[in-house]
């Protein structure tokens, strides 16, 4: 039986958007309130339907055209909108006040603010310089920033125009960035001039000076100053500029915005790359405004006032996701930084001070802060927190727990998932349903999430393939370099014809919640049962000694044997009593038929930039294979630690 852990008031249901939403159109409405799931299977079986009235209700600027939806019986082939005309920048710069639009904090203890009225100022200004480089629809600019006020205007004053938008954060190494900024070719390149973290200050400007030149075609380096006023950096190569000189004989006008049609291209994002060359995904400027107002008006209940942070760099779609809260004239708190430095309650700390309302991160972050014994209800109010989300990986039931003992009873914990393939989310929060412990909440509305078994059927209750039966507006409308659509449509299509497979191996339980086990190419298969990783990850992290944990499969001749790696608490070994626990913990708590053949320690785990611990990468060390594009990894050194490890091939 799934454990409760929060539900809403009769009376805060009644109040969010989805429930008016809900009486708009007439769907999921109940005695006790909204029915989330009738609402759901409306959204699914009225596409048509659906998306007009989303489109409606969230006050989407722009002509949508006579026509909303376009079946086809080729998911790919759907057409959403395709006679509307609107723009991206236009949409999220709705206001013009002395409002704050957004709050800056950086781990240097930088801490300033801009109004709607500033950010609209910029945004004009920056958009006149790139219009006077050439910059228009179709082009593309691009940056290696951090994740400041200037980065969001920069982003904004491009699209602006009709430009297309893609970035990277400042700690990707050169040759990561020209994996994926050499793949789009840039006109325009922005960086910022420098970054913080762990205490430790870090100058961007010779690496991105570097990519600068090994860009073909790019005409400008411009340099964005980290605290907002330039510092005087002395640049080598000749077309880098600061940002102030670049907009210098421009007046503050407003801004003027080109609308584009639903499906042009509005941002390129990028996969991990850690097993080739990132694929670059384009998204459509329609379809990123039209999920994200879905996603932050009805699913996360964000409404004007309210004030928004999630922990996130510029190269993770959580950025874009972000960003486009604007559109729903709520307020942007970012910070920039390692999340527990230089104290270990800093964004709990900036989340009181700041009345933030929806909070999100990382799950390995909540983790981290369970780890670090951090307990923000001892010191923090919280006082306007509705609402906390969590991505990038499964949040452990252990971490719900922690989330309503030591944050807050009383907010809505919503464990979101998709990814940047749809730079957006299949499933994730409902402010009108329950939250049990261990699952994402919802399968997201107009998003047919179904879980499949090996032979396409669809199956509840067990663990299976998630796939999404069902074409969305956030759907990549392909990928750069590949005309015909040969790999975008292997890439999602291959496995189920016709049917979206994510790769992820999920659960679709009795609540109508999904719990999530690890990706579908990591999971494990010891004699003909599977099981995902977060399964082993779950027992052994609950151990006080543990910090972290990684499991691969190694082959073993005609068999495997699963191996578990563990990261644990500085100053700890493995002793043969802590591998014993681990064991038994799995045994215990996971499955017998999972038990690690051997448990080793190591001193790191190596992960991707935005936290993913990487299994894959792991497994081609052990087996003695070459792992391409090291470049991807936050901390690709971490891999030496796992060759020629003593005692791992006897």
């Amino acid at each position: 039986m799934a454990e409760k852990l929060w539900e809403p008031s009769r009376s805060r249901k009644n109040s969010t958007l989805l429930a008016n939403f809900a009486m708009t159109v007439g769907e999921g409405n109940s005695a006790e309130g909204v029915d989330y799931d009738s609402l759901w299977e409306f959204s699914v079986r009225e596409p048509e339907e659906f998306w007009n009235a989303v489109w409606e209700f969230c006050g989407i600027i722009g002509d949508s055209g006579p026509v909303s939806y376009v079946p086809n019986d080729d998911m790919v082939k759907v057409r959403f909108f395709p006679g509307a005309k609107l723009n991206y920048a236009e949409n999220l710069l709705r206001k013009a006040d002395d409002e704050l639009a957004i709050i800056f904090h950086g781990e240097n203890g930088a801490c300033r603010s801009v109004s709607w009225g500033k950010l609209r100022e910029m945004v004009g200004q920056l958009q006149s310089a790139l219009a006077a480089d050439g910059i228009g629809v179709g082009d593309k600019v691009a940056g290696i920033v951090a994740n400041t006020p200037e980065s969001i205007a920069a982003m904004l004053a491009a699209t602006s125009l009709g430009a297309v938008w893609s970035s990277c954060s400042p700690d990707f190494g050169v040759n990561a960035v020209l994996d994926r900024f050499g793949q789009i070719v840039p006109r325009v390149l922005f960086c910022t001039d420098r970054y913080f973290y762990n205490g430790k200050q870090f100058d961007t400007l010779p690496e991105a000076e570097e990519v600068a030149r090994r860009l073909p075609g790019l005409r400008k380096l411009v340099v964005l100053a980290y605290d907002g006023e330039d510092n005087g950096c002395i640049p080598s190569w000749p077309q880098t500029i600061a940002m102030s000189q670049y907009i210098r004989d421009f007046d503050r006008s407003e801004p003027v915005f080109t609308r584009v049609g639903f499906s042009e291209p509005l941002f390129i994002l990028f996969s991990s790359g850690t097993t080739g060359l990132p694929k670059c995904m384009i998204h459509s400027v329609g379809g990123t405004i039209l999920q994200h107002a879905k996603e932050h008006q009805l699913q996360c209940d964000l409404r004007p006032g309210d004030r928004l942070m999630y922990f996130t760099t510029t190269g993770w779609m959580m950025w874009n996701w972000l960003a486009s809260a604007l559109g729903s004239e709520c307020s942007l708190v970012l910070y920039d930084g390692m999340p527990l430095y230089p104290e270990t309650s800093i964004l709990p700390a900036i989340v009181d001070r700041e009345g933030v309302s929806q909070f999100g991160a990382s799950a390995k972050y909540f983790d981290a802060c369970a780890k670090a014994g951090v307990k923000p209800v001892d010191n923090f109010a919280f006082a306007n927190l509705r609402s906390v989300f969590s991505t990038g990986s499964p949040l452990s039931p252990e971490a719900f727990e922690y989330v309503y003992r030591d944050w807050k009873s009383e907010v809505c914990l919503s464990s979101i998932a998709g990814g940047t393939d749809i730079v957006g989310c299949f499933v994730g929060g409902s402010p009108v349903s329950p939250v049990y412990r261990g699952q994402c909440q919802k399968r997201l509305l107009g998003m047919d999430v179904q879980v499949f078994d090996g032979t396409g059927r669809p199956i509840e209750d067990r663990a299976g393939e998630l796939v999404c039966a069902s074409a969305h507006p956030s759907m990549p409308t392909g990928f750069v370099n590949d005309p015909d659509g040969s790999k975008y449509r292997a890439a999602y299509f291959e496995k189920y014809p016709g049917v979206w497979h994510h790769g992820d191996w999920v659960k679709l339980t009795r609540e109508g919640g999904m719990i999530y086990f690890g990706r579908s190419d990591a999971t494990l298969n010891p004699a003909g049962v599977r099981i995902g990783t977060a399964e082993i990850y779950r027992p052994v992290e609950a151990l006080d000694e543990v910090m972290e944990a990684l499991v691969i499969a190694r082959e073993t001749g005609s068999d495997i044997e699963l191996v578990l790696f563990v990261r644990l608490r500085d100053g700890l070994e493995l002793s043969e009593d802590l591998a014993g626990r681990i064991k038994q913990a799995i045994r215990k708590n996971a499955s017998p038929r999972h038990v690690p053949a051997k448990v080793f320690a190591v001193s790191d785990i190596p992960r991707t930039k935005s936290g993913k611990i990487v299994e894959l990468a792991v497994r081609d060390v052990v087996h003695g294979r070459e792992v391409r594009n090291k470049d991807a990894l936050a901390n690709p050194e971490a891999l030496d630690l796992f060759r020629g490890i003593a005692g791992l091939s006897d």
